[in-house]
């Protein structure tokens, strides 16, 4: 019986009870009194020998009716057998542990006004919308990206001190996006661990216009960022007819779109191109989603409930309906 059972459950749905599983042994045998009914049916002789008075009298039954009838039946029985072994199904669920670190590009080419009111201001904006998104048990550093990027926020649940060290940043001179990268990969290390030896997973939001002018080579970092399995988002500012005065004289500071592409694409990531504050709702939903939750194991008794539900109506029909004789 052991070897019935173990071909009842190979490639079936991982239950928490399997033992309960042996009601599925009475579909079987209710299938096989099916067809033993059938056949002595089938070898019954007529008593009335007018078959064509019986014939006005009584309607032929379409036999279809009643083998989808009999085989909802066993389908919702199937189907309940499940439900009542508590089977398991994959959900995805809050990842409440998690490190995420938003670097935010202060390098003077985000003064350009063409995101209103200035590049760096929507940045820091919308960086404070996605951390408040963010589950509180999340750890959240903030790392400046100019050419000495640096740590201005650990890896921190603390969101009121967070923001407020996003709200101090100002610009400085040159972009250094590979050491920035480097430097939250650190940040991601320092991470409190939360107790656990495994991992705790991580991601880097990087808000720049792009334009890489100081540093290390910023697709080395996003290797290593690869290497280390935390993947880099990008999102890019500005539009191509953004500029600066800087010394009296006007120099257009373009996004580099491609740049930073090729580094989330490079760490199994995403880019976007946001050209205004109002586009950036949906980017940092995206993120949120793509890093906020985790496919886990979780009981779905309901949804095997369900299905026995759909299976019993189907089969009622089919009976209602040759009790009835509907068409």
């Amino acid at each position: 019986m052991n070897g019935v059972l173990t071909v009842l459950v190979l490639g079936l749905p991982q239950v928490k009870d399997p033992a309960r599983l042996w009601a599925l042994l009475a579909i079987p045998a209710l299938l096989a009194l099916y067809l033993l009914a059938l056949r002595h049916r089938s070898r019954t002789g007529i008593r009335f020998t007018n078959t064509g008075v019986l014939g006005a009298v009584v309607r032929s039954q379409s036999q279809w009716k009643r083998h989808v009838a009999v085989a909802m039946a066993l389908c919702s029985l199937a189907a309940v057998s499940f439900a009542w072994a508590r089977p398991m199904g994959i959900e995805k669920v809050p990842r409440e542990r998690a490190t995420i670190v938003v670097a935010i590009d202060n390098s003077l080419s985000m003064s350009a006004t063409d995101v209103e009111p200035n590049r760096l201001a929507a940045a820091k904006t919308q960086a404070t919308t996605f951390i408040d998104s963010l589950p509180a048990g999340f750890n959240v550093a903030v790392v400046t990206v100019s050419a000495n990027p640096r740590v201005v926020m650990p890896a921190s649940t603390d969101r009121a001190t967070t923001k407020r060290a996003i709200d101090a940043i100002e610009t400085e001179d040159g972009t250094a996006i590979g050491n920035a990268i480097t430097v939250s990969l650190q940040a991601i290390k320092q991470a409190p661990a939360g107790g656990s030896k495994e991992p705790v997973p991580a991601a880097i939001v990087l808000l720049s216009d792009g334009g890489n002018t100081d540093g290390s080579d910023p697709m080395n970092a996003a290797n290593a960022a690869a290497a280390a399995k935390v993947p880099v988002y990008t999102i890019a500012f500005g539009t191509q007819t953004g500029y600066v005065d800087v010394d009296g004289a006007r120099e257009r500071v373009a996004p580099d779109t491609k740049l930073l592409s090729q580094i989330a694409e490079r760490t199994r990531a995403k880019s976007w191109t946001a050209e205004s504050a109002g586009d950036l709702k949906d980017v940092y939903q995206d993120v949120h989603r793509s890093v906020g939750y985790e496919e886990v194991k979780k009981e779905v008794t309901a949804r095997w409930a369900f299905y026995a539900l759909g299976f019993a109506i189907v089969a009622g029909l089919g009976v209602v309906s040759m009790a009835t004789r509907w068409p």
